[in-house]
């Protein structure tokens, strides 16, 4: 049970983790990011409190945006330019996604940034959300929301590391794939995500 992961012990757990610029993970070679300007976006990691035990809220994004086509992933996206904070850029992009009011969204903190193949800068934000939810999707961006248990995901045996191809080509850096889910599969950047939030807590 996850019973013990009070939300004032998961903010204290970020706080003390969270260092300001510094990276996480880098999903693919260090050539990729040599002389290129990464771009700003960041990510709400929504916990749920649902069925007695602590829930992550994923999407599945369609295959009409222009990123990440198809790919399980976390309410987010780029930064506006009129944007100081991570949290306001994954508060607004929840809202958009999957219609998540800034009121029912408690932010326990962030953690440190994940560059992407896409050459991305997210920084990650964990948020609480009440669950079950009346989401409202936005039909071009998102074609799912789910749920699964915090406990699944740290499970050691539902979660493997393979050498990740870019472009066919096999690349020296390992990606993340979990286990099929409620017919879905969490992977890449996102699955990194999760399991640096998993190391975070000690679990």
């Amino acid at each position: 049970m996850t019973a013990h992961l009070s939300e004032k012990y998961i903010a204290g757990k970020l706080r003390r983790a969270y260092r300001p610029g510094s990276v996480a993970s880098v999903d693919g070679s260090a050539g990729l990011y040599e002389d290129v300007r990464l771009k700003c976006a960041a990510v709400l990691i929504p916990l749920a409190w649902w069925h007695d035990e602590w829930q992550l809220v994923l999407t599945r994004r369609t295959e009409t945006v222009e990123d990440h086509k198809g790919q399980v992933s976390f309410p987010g996206g780029s930064c506006d330019a009129n944007e100081t904070s991570p949290e306001e850029t994954a508060v607004r992009e929840a809202g958009e996604e999957i219609g998540l009011k800034p009121a029912d969204i408690r932010i326990l903190g962030r953690m440190n940034d994940v560059l992407t193949v896409t050459r991305y800068r997210v920084t990650p934000v964990i948020g609480v959300i009440p669950w079950p939810y009346p989401v409202l999707l936005e039909p071009a961006e998102v074609a799912r929301v789910f749920t699964t248990p915090l406990l699944w995901l740290a499970e050691r045996q539902n979660w493997e590391e393979h050498p990740f191809k870019l472009d066919g080509v096999v690349g020296s850096y390992k990606m993340v794939t979990y286990h099929t889910y409620d017919d879905e599969i969490l992977w890449g950047a996102s699955a990194r995500m999760t399991l640096n939030f998993l190391e975070v807590l000690g679990l």
